[in-house]
């Protein structure tokens, strides 16, 4: 190779990944090789330019400061040294685009691994290079691609982890998703939530998401709109994996899923209809427990509440009718004294100890009776999937009839559709076996709440306080101003507790039950 008169050198290197900065042919590696270079043509290095990212295009942060380094010195012509012609670029255009860059900023580029000339021979053999070096790339992606997709057909995640779950070694799986814990938990808490109403928005979803510590954030602290939306969208966290565009259709994954398929589809239908997207109000809070639950007498409206602000900047909150065709429009009720009448309701309704006993052989009632139904369900349930079955087969045999791809492609997406109504079904098959605590214990539980429901409004739990509402009655409370609540509407087993105690013997219950002897 011919020596130039120059005597100073820039190196330029680059890898796909920050992770090849460690290994063999890392950053470190091809300077060592390029200074060795340049210690040998006599050349002396003044600055050394690096990348992680991929060679396919030509914007690059290191390769554009090393442009710009060769222009402010333009009135001293650089050599620019490159282990390898790969290393400028993995694609012919880019190629060309660099190779036309460097010489226009006054820059001539070199290499241990190839003589680049101006000649026609070498330009040939230089794009010939160059065209072998996108010819691998490609096919690394392909070759990287086909594993991918073979391992996801397996039923296995092979992209990043997603929130909630990181990879662990095993001996037959491999590289597997395991839950990551707390944050799984976390992750689990805001799809049911959002699939069950709790969340009202996925607004409210990012809120909570931000209000947990455990839960991963980016630099700037703040979960975005973005990964709200990944996150209830995707199927990995109810145990199934699929990939439209490498035509892989949905399958069961081997790993442990967050979520029920159901629960997914739940979340699945919100979206579709547009629910959640408005913001929550700021006022649904601890603040206002009864807020949305208790409704005024009057118009039936359900009452609002927010804080009235005194001359002297007090705070006091009230619950109030907002409809302004209503008697009792703006006329508020403080928020302890109605808090204070419900607290009295909750301890009106605490039954006697001596109905203790006939309390549990009502729960016995209610529970051989849940027996029955699990059963005639499941039968239902193995009905519907061999139906389903039926309607999936039927499709199938009209595909192979089918005129034109459009019809083909309609009879596929019902196919899809029963396949998913499958697997729900078939996961509610699978869940409802036989109870997993005995009557003993789940009566046990039942009585801390039934005992004294007082309790649980006095618990510390926002949440607990709002599912005691929807537990100890069956609609809405209707309040007064002037004269408070009125006879609410109570769940089954406090109305049958309030009908014994009033001496109703003949009340109807259906699989009837004993009364014990006093």
């Amino acid at each position: 190779m011919e020596k130039h008169t120059t005597t100073e050198a820039v190196i330029y290197a680059r890898v796909s990944h920050t992770k090849q900065s460690a290994k063999g042919g890392g950053l470190g590696s091809q300077e060592t090789r390029c200074r060795e270079f340049a210690a040998y043509k006599g050349y002396k290095v003044v600055e050394v330019f690096t990348d992680d990212m991929s060679g396919k295009v030509a914007g690059r942060p290191g390769m554009s400061a090393m442009l710009a380094f060769l222009r402010k010195h333009r009135s001293k012509t650089h050599v620019v040294i490159i282990d390898d012609i790969s290393r400028l670029a993995r694609g012919l255009e880019a190629h060309l685009t660099l190779r036309a860059s460097i010489a226009s900023a006054g820059g001539v580029l070199e290499s241990p691994s190839i003589e680049f000339g101006e000649d026609s021979d070498s330009q040939l053999i230089e794009n010939m290079l160059a065209s072998v070096s996108q010819h691998h790339r490609q096919k690394n992606a392909e070759q990287t691609k086909n594993r991918m997709r073979a391992r996801l057909m397996n039923g296995y995640w092979p992209f990043a982890r997603p929130v909630g779950y990181r990879y662990e070694r095993h001996p037959i799986h491999k590289n597997w998703l395991v839950p990551d814990e707390p944050v799984a938990s976390i992750v689990k808490q805001a799809i049911e939530g959002f699939a069950s109403g709790k969340f009202d928005a996925q607004a409210e979803v990012m809120r909570f998401l931000q209000s947990r510590p455990e839960f991963p954030k980016p630099k700037n602290g703040l979960v975005s709109n973005e990964r709200v939306f990944i996150l209830l969208r995707q199927k990995v966290y109810a145990g199934y994996l699929d990939h439209a565009d490498w035509g892989v259709s949905m399958r069961k994954g081997h790993h442990e899923p967050l979520v029920s398929f159901e629960t997914y589809q739940k979340v699945q239908d919100r979206l579709t209809r547009g629910d959640g997207k408005a913001p929550v109000r700021k006022d649904m809070s601890e603040d206002f427990p009864l807020r949305g639950f208790v409704c005024c007498s009057e118009c039936d409206k359900p009452l609002t509440a927010a804080f009235s602000t005194s001359k002297n900047g007090r705070k006091y909150p009230y619950y109030y009718c907002f409809n302004r065709k209503c008697s009792t429009y703006r006329k508020s009720t403080r928020r302890d004294v109605m808090e204070s009448e419900f607290a009295e309701l909750l301890q009106s309704m605490q039954p006697q100890p001596e109905l203790y006993d006939v309390l549990k052989a009502i729960f016995r009632t209610m529970w051989d009776q849940g027996a029955q139904q699990v059963k005639e369900r499941n039968d239902k349930l193995r009905r519907d999937i061999a139906q389903i079955d039926k309607q999936v087969e039927a499709l199938l045999d009209r595909i192979v009839d089918a005129p034109t791809a459009s019809v083909v492609s309609t009879y596929e997406k019902r196919i899809a559709k029963l396949e998913a109504n499958k697997l729900v079904l078939e996961e509610k098959l699978a869940a409802s076996g036989q109870p997993r605590d005995a009557f003993a214990k789940k009566f046990e539980h039942a009585m801390t709440f039934f005992s004294n429901p007082l309790k649980l409004w006095h618990s510390d739990n926002f949440e607990d306080r709002r599912r005691l509402l929807k537990l100890a009655f069956v609609e809405r409370l209707a309040y007064c101003p002037n004269e408070g609540f009125r006879t609410p509407q109570k769940a089954f087993p406090f109305k049958a507790l309030d009908m014994i105690s009033e001496g109703k013997k003949g009340m109807a219950h259906r699989g009837r039950f004993e009364l014990p002897t006093p």
